[in-house]
């Protein structure tokens, strides 16, 4: 999307919670020069008073030309949302894909990995806080995953329904499986599979475990 000298002009003004009226009096300024520049009459105004212009919006004159330069807290428009990337910290604890793990969820900040912004909103449609990324080890999720690959995990999604991949407190430990809603169940039961056929399936009532989170993306070292 492209964004005109305009829009940053209407963009900015609405986060300082300022009218046209009051930016052009903060800029000593005519009401006029900033309405043209608002209804796209004025695409090269007078260079002067648009840096009065920019210093009342606490911005450079060439954030609100171009879209570059400095912007006095954070900016209201993001010119290239493809590009805006967020950490994702990372969590130091390997959830095993056989016999578990302890549990311990605690960020290490130090370590974090970088998505972009607009694939966490569409994409996957949650919020990057609710984001951890950790190792994953054992053989039981094989082929679908292996020993040491990295995942991302939702902490906003922990319901088994659908099934899906999970990282789950089983009762034993920390352990990445796939997890199935057992229909009519009473109380409610989930089936706990391996991808891999060597390992059986067992099943757990749904107050018997912690379900941390649905893995929602992974990578692998080749």
């Amino acid at each position: 999307m492209t964004f005109s000298l305009a829009d940053r002009v209407k963009a900015r003004s609405q986060q300082l919670g300022l009218t046209a009226a009051q930016v052009a009096e903060i800029a000593g300024v005519n009401r006029s020069f900033i309405y043209d520049i608002i209804r796209g009459k004025s695409e090269n105004p007078n260079l002067q008073r648009l840096d009065q212009i920019a210093s009342a919006l606490k911005v450079e004159r060439n954030w609100l030309l171009h879209g570059l330069g400095e912007v006095e807290g954070e900016s209201p428009i993001l010119e290239n949302p493809d590009f805006a990337f967020v950490a994702v910290p990372y969590v130091n604890v390997r959830p095993s894909m056989g016999g578990g793990n302890n549990v311990d969820m605690e960020p290490d900040y130090g370590r974090p990995y970088h998505f972009q912004k607009s694939w966490i909103k569409q994409g996957l449609k949650t919020d990057p806080s609710n984001l951890r990324i950790m190792h994953v080890e054992g053989d039981s999720m094989t082929p679908t995953l292996n020993s040491g690959d990295v995942v991302l995990v939702d902490t906003s999604r922990r319901s088994p329904t659908p099934p899906g991949i999970f990282v789950l407190y089983d009762g034993m430990g920390l352990v990445a499986k796939r997890l199935e809603h057992i229909p009519n169940s009473d109380p409610p039961q989930v089936r706990i599979v391996s991808d891999n056929t060597h390992y059986s399936p067992y099943e757990r009532l749904i107050d018997e475990m912690n379900i941390v989170g649905r893995i929602r993306w992974f990578a692998r070292e080749m």
